[in-house]
């Protein structure tokens, strides 16, 4: 049976601007993509082939300027799913569960399943692998390929087939269907779960976790075809930021693991051209599959009832700065692509600049889907920005990065804590020891005549009145940048 619309509802599709009245609730498909940059035709990248996600982005909202809270996937994922910074729910790693610091909270989608939503996991939502992968209290039924292993769902061709380890070739071309590869076959079962959920008529909350562009950059051949190596641009910088600390641009080792990388993780020109066609095709990939489920939603008529939300949950480096993956605080690491699209919206196809970041989606679709307010999130509704996406917004968002004194990988909250801070113009990062909270480093990046983050401002004299206002702005936290209407709600 379909949700009973309520009052709440009423309310918050009011807020949207229908061109008609909403007799039921909506549904939410909520579209996670692995380690994508904003990589995008829609966001201005010359390069990708989304034709898609593009027409998404043509009937929603454009977010420019977003952020996760931190740049490696399982922080980031629970971030939003939680509505909550890392140092709250104390998730700075791989391998720890949320509700070991905090076994009470809510999810977002067991917030909707709360509230009367049929809830289904399809890909990865949480994280790739071991218990942080698993929530039964947030999914209706039993997740599907959320947590996926088997090295034939992620290489086709017979050299890495008869390979061995988790980590073979970092990229893979090959003759096949879209769903040789997991996404593919996520894909399938999203499909069919839709046509499932149209049936029985349930109000449904489904969330589609695809892989790609993740490493290793493995996608069928006819997605390499798009693109001619040749003019695929080379990485802007290729240095470490000048004056930069060690911590800030330690490589988290994750390229290096592959057959094909060496131990060093110093690359030849071919193998970067390489690397980064790969990056596109798997891209490429994924923009057609998140085609097929937008053209489902369409066949079932679902589109006008159907809220879409696609997510990139975290950015990524391709050489740039010296860098490759993620883990870290720059701009290429932390900036999102992040799609709204809400049936009857005003303004589609809006772009907004406004700062905004993950934690800030948990309350923004609970208030679209008339949901009562979520407890104690560390975010704000992102819903009138969809009414006026130039309105006055935040005034500054936040990530952190955590390091080991030594090694390339930290555990829990690691040694030091980088803590950034990323304004209109300007990032600034403070790398505090974890134990006694001073203060060991500092970068400052100036967007505004440095857009690539190539200098560490933090010593130049002629920074100093910036520095302060940075570091009070960081040491202010979250709440004293929101707007003035949400400060006074806090």
């Amino acid at each position: 049976m379909r949700l009973k619309v309520c009052r709440l509802h009423v309310l918050g599709i009011l807020i949207v601007g229908l061109r008609f009245a909403q007799a039921e609730p909506f549904n939410v498909l909520f579209i996670a993509i692995d380690d994508l940059r904003p990589a995008l035709g829609c966001y201005g990248d010359q390069t990708a082939i989304t034709p898609n996600i593009d027409r998404l982005a043509k009937r929603g909202a454009l977010f420019n300027r977003a952020y996760c809270q931190q740049a490696v996937c399982c922080p980031s994922r629970l971030s939003l799913l939680t509505g909550l910074r890392p140092d709250t729910i104390k998730v700075w790693d791989l391998n720890t569960h949320f509700r070991d610091a905090m076994p009470k909270a809510v999810t977002l989608p067991q917030h909707f399943k709360n509230n009367g939503y049929h809830t289904r996991s399809i890909g990865k939502i949480l994280h790739g692998g071991g218990r942080p992968s698993k929530d039964l209290l947030s999914w209706s039924e039993a997740p599907l390929y959320d947590n996926v292993r088997d090295p034939k769902l992620r290489y086709a061709t017979q050299n890495n087939l008869q390979g061995k380890g988790h980590k073979r070739t970092a990229s893979e071309s090959a003759e096949v269907p879209d769903n040789a590869y997991v996404d593919g076959l996520v894909c399938d079962n999203a499909e069919k779960a839709l046509v499932d959920l149209e049936a029985q008529k349930k109000t449904f909350f489904l969330a589609v976790g695809f892989r790609k562009p993740h490493l290793p950059f493995s996608a069928p051949k006819k997605y390499w075809d798009l693109y001619k190596r040749k003019d695929i641009p080379a990485p802007i910088t290729t240095s470490h930021p000048e004056g930069a600390p060690e911590p800030a641009v330690r490589s988290w080792g994750e390229l290096e693991g592959y057959s094909d990388i060496p131990n060093n993780g110093k690359l030849s020109k071919a193998k970067t051209q390489e690397l980064r066609h790969g990056y596109y095709a798997c891209v490429s990939y994924v923009d057609a599959l998140t085609g097929r489920l937008l053209k489902k939603l369409d066949e079932l008529n679902l589109r006008d009832r159907t809220v879409v939300l696609l997510w990139g949950d975290h950015g990524f480096h391709l050489g740039e700065q010296g860098l490759w993956t993620k883990a870290n605080n720059y701009e290429l690491s932390t900036r999102v692509p992040l799609i709204l699209s809400v049936p009857g919206q005003t303004n589609p196809g809006a772009k907004t600049d406004a700062l905004v970041e993950f934690v800030d989606l948990y309350p923004t679709l609970a208030q679209i889907c008339g949901l009562p307010a979520p407890a104690k999130v560390e975010g704000i509704s992102l819903l009138p920005l969809l009414q006026k996406p130039d309105r006055p917004w935040k005034t500054a968002v936040f990530s952190q990065y955590p390091r080991s004194f030594q090694g390339n990988r930290h555990r829990k909250h690691g040694d030091l804590m980088g803590y950034a801070v990323r304004t209109e113009r300007h990032r600034y990062v403070e790398w505090r020891n974890g134990k006694t909270g001073k203060v060991q480093a500092r970068e400052l990046y100036d967007h505004q005549t440095d857009p690539n983050e190539t200098k560490n401002l933090a010593k130049e004299p002629a920074q100093e009145e910036n520095l302060k206002r940075l570091q009070q702005t960081l040491q202010s936290g979250w709440k004293a940048a929101l707007p003035p209407k949400s400060k006074e709600a806090k």
